[in-house]
């Protein structure tokens, strides 16, 4: 058992945030589990996971949502959150066509994405063409991660739009059913926060209802996102290699922080992290299941 271990810490040690070369293939195995985390006087989130069907998704990680600020029009409205692609690393076509069937399996309302989308310029179209198969009736939402900014930026811009498909770079949208509406936060390349280090969301009203999408999660951490009641993060991949729990290496300078699942910054916003779907550097998952989020806004009683 100690050499098993000790032969998964080596394998994480080739692990980086930006980059997948090998094809390394392993199946991760889905994790059951059920948590209720409370916000005082201002949010509940309930939280579940469970197994996906479909190869190359280990799980489907679900919260309600429920916070005072919901518009009623927007009581049971269903929001699908991907990140982190990286196609083709380990996710590739067959899984990729999976993801589109369980996200049209579960309806959602819109879908929102954090980035990292591809392994190569070739592989844009291709992604996009496939995803604009999701059927969400408020549309497809997107920012850029680390990746995108390195290479494609321009390409994955143009597929986006061809396919009426939204970028969020450092910009807001709305979302409105009849006189009611909901507030997108897109946030630029939260890396470079010499540019980017005013949140989009300062201009907004604390009465509004607000969801930030950003790539990394220590985005919340590092400026103020002042008036953002929800924040959508990606970039962790939960470790993408984790032995007991722990992971060698994160790509936070929170460290296990902001790692997966809902977290909450020191202001007390929450923040969802997820595990994404592809791989970085070495494509293997162990310990850190691929998977799709799925958040159902409840409005507070």
């Amino acid at each position: 058992m100690k050499k098993f271990l000790y032969l998964l810490i080596l394998l994480s040690l080739f692990f980086s945030s930006c980059k997948s070369k090998k094809n390394l293939i392993t199946s991760p195995v889905a994790v059951q589990t059920r948590a209720v985390v409370a916000k005082p006087a201002v949010a509940q989130i309930v939280e579940s996971k469970k197994s996906s069907h479909y190869s190359g998704i280990s799980r489907v990680r679900t919260y309600d949502f429920t916070h005072p600020q919901v518009p009623a029009a927007f009581d049971g409205f269903c929001i699908a959150f991907i990140s982190d692609l990286h196609y083709k690393s380990l996710f590739k076509d067959k899984k990729l066509d999976n993801l589109v069937q369980l996200l049209n399996e579960h309806h959602p309302d819109v879908l929102l994405m954090g980035g990292d989308y591809q392994e190569g310029c070739e592989f844009v179209p291709e992604l996009f063409a496939a995803l604009a198969k999701v059927k969400a009736p408020f549309g497809t939402y997107g920012v850029m991660g680390n990746n995108d900014y390195e290479r494609c930026h321009d390409d994955i811009l143009r597929e986006m739009q061809r396919h009426g498909m939204r970028p969020l770079e450092h910009e807001l949208d709305t979302l409105r059913r009849g006189k009611e509406e909901i507030i997108l936060a897109g946030v630029r390349n939260p890396f470079d926060l010499a540019a980017n280090g005013t949140s989009p969301t300062l201009s907004l009203s604390p009465e509004d209802f607000v969801i930030m999408l950003v790539h990394t999660p220590d985005y919340a951490e590092d400026v103020a996102i002042t008036n953002t009641d929800l924040v959508l993060a990606g970039h962790t991949h939960g470790g993408q290699v984790r032995v007991l729990g722990y992971a060698p290496i994160i790509p936070s300078h929170y460290g296990s922080r902001f790692l997966t699942g809902l977290k909450y910054n020191a202001a007390q916003i929450p923040v969802i992290i997820t595990n994404g779907l592809g791989t970085s550097n070495k494509n293997i998952r162990i310990g850190a299941p691929a998977e799709v989020v799925m958040i159902t806004l409840h409005r507070a009683k």
